[in-house]
């Protein structure tokens, strides 16, 4: 099996890269959906949520209110802090889980995570992919999906900054261009991954 670490910053192309190299085979795990289930209604995870941030933060058909949360956490570096808390171990858990169910195989496994750097996750991966593009595209890119500029900005100012994150990188995918130019980097990187998969052992 071969580890990889993929992330990116927010309108980077990160999830696109995801499906194209779950297209070609890989075993993609996403950690924001991890995260959705580790605090999914009646997990710990919920409950540990309500109690830290209020009843408030369930909706009246007892799911949780993520729009809500994310105001209250978004410019509050201790109410984040405490939510990291909550969701980080269980995610870890299950991509734990997830990984060891597939250590004696040759797949390709894909971690998606958009904290993989900040967490320090990145390093237990055997390869770490960094998907880039000028802030300019990527605000660009989410304008046009229907997200205000003000606040496509105000979220890549609460990330870490893309060249921060490159220089961790193995491998870095350049989705400045065209998609046509993205598919050409990842056929590449698919190709290369899967002889490492092949050639580890098991």
């Amino acid at each position: 099996m071969l580890l990889v670490g993929l992330t990116g910053g927010i309108g980077s192309g990160k999830s696109t890269v995801a499906h194209m190299l779950a297209a070609r085979g890989a075993v993609v795990l996403d950690a924001d959906t991890l995260a959705r289930e580790a605090v999914a209604p009646g997990t710990p995870g919920f409950e540990a949520v309500i109690a830290r941030f209020g009843a408030e933060m369930a909706t009246p058909d007892g799911s949780l209110d993520r729009a809500a949360l994310a105001s209250v956490v978004f410019d509050d570096d201790d109410a984040r802090s405490d939510l990291e808390a909550i969701v980080h171990p269980e995610v870890r858990r299950r991509i734990a889980h997830e990984v060891a169910a597939r250590g004696d195989t040759d797949d390709v496994v894909v971690v998606d995570s958009p904290l993989l750097i900040e967490t320090g996750a990145y390093q237990e991966f055997q390869v770490v992919i960094v998907v880039t593009a000028a802030v300019a595209t990527r605000v660009a890119r989410l304008v046009a999906r229907g997200m205000a500029d003000d606040d496509v900005r105000a979220r890549m100012r609460s990330q870490m900054p893309l060249e921060e994150k490159a220089a961790y990188a193995d491998v870095l995918l350049d989705n400045e261009g065209p998609v046509s130019s993205l598919e050409r980097q990842v056929s590449q990187l698919w190709s290369d991954l899967r002889e490492r998969a092949l050639s580890s052992p098991a």
